[in-house]
Order: structure tokens, then sequence, then C-alpha cells
């Protein structure tokens, strides 16, 4: 609560109240002796006028008097100010709830608010014009170390009594440099801190539960999602788990579909937090013009475009956890050298940011190419193939371990088949053999991409072998489209719905065929009831 003397201006209206209610005139004695003071001049001047002249006149901008004050006015009005500072003291003192004390430079107490009262249970008519020291041990009292030493406190928490605990404000009082009192300010935070402490107690207790049941508990494992029992596999994800126990950057490498990010997931969640982040950055889909942004991220304003929040990049968002550079061949030579120095000094700078941001994280690198022949060509930089491989994990393609295929398989159907809600009846052993006998290209990724198309086209539950994109010899068979079994001769792609409903068509025509039009017989072989069949008649428009 600050308060400015009043200006010249304002004690000449005061002034001028006090001549109207006593009926005085506005002019003076010639004989009187008097000063001069100029109405935009300081207080202190007026002030300093009076130890001259017991009357002063008030000149204009014009130097023209407007007014005059006498020795006797300026103590009344200085009287009325006095006043109502007091009344806005009080009022603020009665407003606050809190414990507010206030003392003189002798520790006697001059203030003493409800709050105090609240809190000390004791009353200000015992209190006031006594010394503070009267009722509380000094070694305990804040506001002797602020009227004493000049010492301002904030913000800290005290405890004065055994079953009291406040957080305290404190200042001496300061004028004209000499210190004549100290105000002291407290809350009361007793409940705060006796229910911390519970809530200490309480997390130590759950913490150690915790610890009891995860005794008891089957941990999940991080590589139970890598599904495949072949020897090459089994190698390779042993070979994963030695990772796992440090930090070093991992190179994994492998055709296209094998699974590279799979096992960079396991490897993350075997050596991280759960809370850690695992951040994947596919080098080969950001345009080279955004790769910096992308990776560093910017400052607000950095550039033509740039969102005014600014934008935190992978980096800096791969912070205590993961970096998973996918397809790391395809990063371009200048972002090379720039991740290069993030690796070596855990450093970085924003787009158009001053400020260097320290930054801890563990990299993964993956690449489908063969990185020692792009550094021959002058594609990728040498030192830093060298530093992203310290720990190389070479994944087998599927075609080496074909006998995965038959547990992978499974491990999809069931995924998709509860996805597309299409109950599967039977997998045909034919089937099986064709999927055995293709060379999977595509790895693992190709392998689920064709179950599931098998099973968005067994409508009926039956996976037939028309539904393969190969034939059992392993022959791609080239098939946009397919109605009744027949393969178009129009190539086209179309939305998966539509692709599901021309299908879905096919093969209830040729069921109602064959039963010859008797919805009842083609319901029963369909294994579907006759209203559905009905409805799904409706549906794609047969009569």
């Amino acid at each position: 609560m600050a308060f400015s003397l009043p200006s010249i201006e304002d004690i000449l209206k005061e002034a001028l109240k006090i001549k109207s209610n006593t009926n005085q005139f506005l002019y003076m004695e010639k004989e009187q002796p008097y000063k001069t003071v100029h109405v935009d001049d300081s207080t202190e001047d007026l002030i300093q006028a009076f130890q001259e002249a017991s009357s002063i006149v008030i000149l204009d901008e014009q130097n023209q008097p407007v007014g005059t004050v006498s020795a006797s006015e300026i103590i009344q009005i200085f009287y009325i100010l006095y006043r109502q500072l007091k009344a806005f003291y009080t009022t603020v003192i009665q407003t606050t709830d809190s414990s507010v004390t206030v003392i003189d430079k002798e520790e006697r107490v001059k203030t003493w608010t409800e709050g105090a009262e609240k809190i000390f249970s004791i009353k200000q008519n015992e209190i006031l014009s006594r010394k503070i020291t009267d009722f509380f041990e000094p070694e305990k009292l804040e506001i002797l170390e602020s009227l004493h030493k000049g010492k301002s406190i904030a913000h800290h928490q005290h405890q004065p009594r055994s079953d009291l605990f406040v957080l305290i404000n404190s200042n001496p009082v300061l004028c004209d440099g000499e210190i004549i009192g100290a105000v002291v300010s407290e809350t009361d935070v007793t409940s705060h801190v006796l229910l911390n402490e519970k809530l200490f107690n309480m997390s130590t207790e759950v913490h150690r539960l915790e610890q009891e049941v995860a005794k008891y508990r089957k941990t999940q494992d991080p590589f139970s999602t890598i599904k495949g029992k072949s020897l090459a596999l089994q190698k390779t994800v042993e070979f994963a788990r030695k990772v796992c126990g440090v930090k070093s950057t991992v190179l994994i490498m492998g055709e296209s579909g094998v699974g590279k990010e799979v096992f960079a997931k396991a490897i993350h969640e075997a050596s991280e937090l759960k809370e850690a982040p695992f951040i994947p950055v596919n080098c080969g889909a950001i345009p080279e013009s955004l790769f910096e942004s992308e990776m560093f991220g910017y400052e607000k304003g950095a550039f033509s475009g740039a969102s005014q929040k600014g934008k935190k990049g992978k980096v800096e968002l791969a912070k205590g956890g993961t970096l998973f550079l996918d397809e790391i061949g395809e990063m371009p030579l200048d972002m090379q050298v720039k991740l290069l120095r993030v690796l070596q000094e855990r450093k970085f700078y924003r787009i158009g940011g001053e400020q260097e941001i320290d930054i801890d994280f563990r990299v993964i690198a993956a690449t489908n190419r063969d990185l020692a022949e792009l550094v021959e060509d002058g594609k990728f930089r040498e030192d830093l193939f060298y530093r992203l491989n310290v720990v190389s994990i070479q994944i087998p393609p599927l075609r080496e371990r074909k006998e995965d295929i038959v547990e992978l398989t499974s491990h999809f159907f069931k995924e998709l088949s509860i996805r597309y809600k299409r109950p599967i009846h039977r997998f045909p052993s034919d089937i099986m053999h064709a999927l055995l006998q293709y060379d999977w290209p595509g790895n693992i990724r190709e392998l689920r991409n064709v179950i599931e198309r098998l099973v968005v086209f067994a409508v009926d539950g039956l996976i037939k072998t028309e539904y393969l994109p190969f034939n059992s010899n392993g022959r791609v068979i080239n098939q946009a489209q397919i109605n009744d079994g027949r393969t178009s001769e129009k190539e086209e792609i179309l939305p998966l719905q539509e692709e599901m409903d021309i299908h879905e068509k096919g093969v209830l025509e040729r069921a109602l065929r064959i039963a010859k039009g008797n919805k009842a017989h083609c319901a029963k072989q369909l294994g579907i009831t006759r209203a559905t069949l009905y409805n799904r008649m409706k549906r794609l428009g047969l009569s």
C-alpha cells in the first residue's frame, strides 16, 4: 500500500474549502510577510517556504496569484490527510484474513489483526502497545530479524509453536533510510503441512505395496510382440536383449517390412522407464526443405509461416527417451552433419533460437539400404555411419525363416477377424501351402496385408484360394478387382468398403444361383440367418 504527498494544487483546493467554511477572504495584508510558490512546484518546496514565512501565495503558470495558504491552514490540511490515510490503513487491515503484525522500533505492537488473534489466540486489547517479546520467545520471532537487521523474508515456512506452521512474509519499515519498525504477515498452513505428511506417508506405503505386488505379478516381456520361433529370429532377439542393459546407439538393418520398428520399440521398452517417450522419425517421408524444422523445431516467428507459439522438434520431444530414425539412409547430407553434432555434444539450437538446449536421449536407427555402400558413393557421411554403427542388429527376411509364417498367420488372423467382425470357420491347408511357397519380398508387412485381404473377402466365413494375390506356386496374380472368383480385366483401386461390397454381392449372386433362388437353403449354406440374407440383399441392391 503506497501513498504519495498531495500536490500544491490539491493543498490549494483544501485551503479554499477551509476559507469558505470560515468565511475568510482570499487576500492578504500588505505588511504581512509572505513567500510565493508556483502551482507546479513540489510539496517539499511549499514546506520549505513555510520556514521563511507564515503565509504562502500560490502563483499559476502566468505568475498570477490564484490563492493563499497560511501555516494554520496547512496544519489542518495535513491533519485531514492523516485521518484519510489512517482510514485507508484501518480498512486494509480489517479486510485481510491473514495475520498481520506491526511493531515500532521499541518492539511495541502497533497493529494486531483478527487473523493474528485466530492463529495465536491473543486478543488485540491484550497485546497492543506492549512489547511483542512479552508474548513470544525472541529467537522464534522473524519480525525482530527485520527490525534489527533489516532482513526481508518472502514465502518462508516458519514454526512459531510446536503445533503451528505458518507461511511468513516480513519486511522492515524504512523512513529516510532509518528502520522505524517492522511488519510481518503470516498465513496458517498447519493443515496443509499435516496433509502433505499424510500424503507422503501414504505414497511411500503405496510404493511399498506396488513393489510387493510386482514380485507376484508376471511381467510383460517387451519382446513378446515379436512373433516367431525360428532359430534365426531367436538369435536376433537374444542379441537385441543384450543391448537393453546399456544406452548405446543401435543400428537395425534389414529389408523393408521385416519389423525393424517392432524391434526398436522392444529395445526401448526393455531399457527405459514406462513414461519415457519413443519418438519415431521416417527420414524418407520428410521433404528435405522441412527436415531441419521437423528435427530441431523452431522459435515463434522464426520464419514466414511459422507458428506464433513455436514448435518443439523430434529431438526435443525424445528427451529422456528414444529417438527412432527409420530409413536413416534417406537423410539429406546437410542434416547428417547437424545430427552428428547432436549425437556428439547432446546439444542443439531451435531454428531462430539463441539459447542452446541440452538433450539426453537414446538413438536407434534403421535402414534397408547398405550404408557402407552409400558411404563409398558419397551419399552418406562416414563419420555419422561409424557413430551410428556402435551396435548393429541384422533382422533376417521372412524367406529365410519360413517356419515363422504359421505363427504369424495365426496371430494376424485372430487380430484381423476381430477387427472386421469376420469369424473364420476354417483355414484350408492349400492356402497355407501357398503362403509357405511364396518368397515374401515385402516380408512381414506383405504377409499381414495378404491375411487382411483374405479376411476382408471372407464374408461367408470361408477362406478361398482365389482370394490370394498369388497362386499355389508362388506366382503373383495381377488382380485389382475380384468378382465371383474371376480376375477383372480392368485394373483400378477402389475404396475398401466398395471392394468388399462388390465381392459380397458376387458371393450372394453365386450362392442364390446354386440354391436356385431358395433363400432359406441359401442362408443355411452360407451359415447366416434368413433375416441377415434379406438385409444384405437389400443393402447390395439384389432382388
